[in-house]
């Protein structure tokens, strides 16, 4: 077990995603969340972007975790969506994202918040993981690469 498990269901895991731009990127997300966990799919992009608008949520080496707090969740929720072709993220390497992992968190989800969000960071800074990621042809494969990554360790 490990911090990313139960964050993830296989409704919210989209590959190959059309998106052409950052706000496409985030309105499937939206959408995503607004499906399974009955968010507004606006409200997400909003909280997605307030986020953003702090500062780039992209690591480099292709992936970027956007982020942010929503009022009245009662526990964190993450989508993860694979892009068809990568797209401008004002990464820190200047590599375009086509990986994204999106992480929900209730407001006052403080020190959770930091532990999910270094899991994931961890997760995505490990190139096999991200390689793995990157070529899974499932929703189900990277499902199950989410729920067990490091528990072989």
């Amino acid at each position: 077990m490990n911090a990313l498990t139960d964050l993830f269901t296989l409704d919210r895991i989209a590959l190959d995603n059309p998106s052409k731009s950052r706000a496409e990127a985030f309105a499937a997300a939206g959408a995503l969340f607004a499906k399974e966990a009955g968010l507004e799919a606006d409200s997400v992009v909003g909280f997605l972007n307030a986020r953003e608008d702090l500062g780039s949520t992209a690591l480099g080496a292709g992936v970027a975790i956007p982020h942010g707090r929503v009022k009245g969740l009662k526990q964190p929720i993450a989508a993860f969506i694979k892009l068809k072709e990568p797209i401008e993220f004002a990464a820190p390497d200047g590599e375009a994202v086509s990986i994204l992992i999106f992480l929900l968190v209730p407001e006052k989800a403080t020190q959770q918040h930091l532990e999910i969000l270094s899991s994931i960071a961890q997760l995505l800074s490990d190139p096999d993981a991200r390689k793995a990621l990157a070529n899974e042809a499932g929703p189900e494969q990277v499902y199950h690469l989410l729920q067990h990554w490091g528990s072989q360790s």
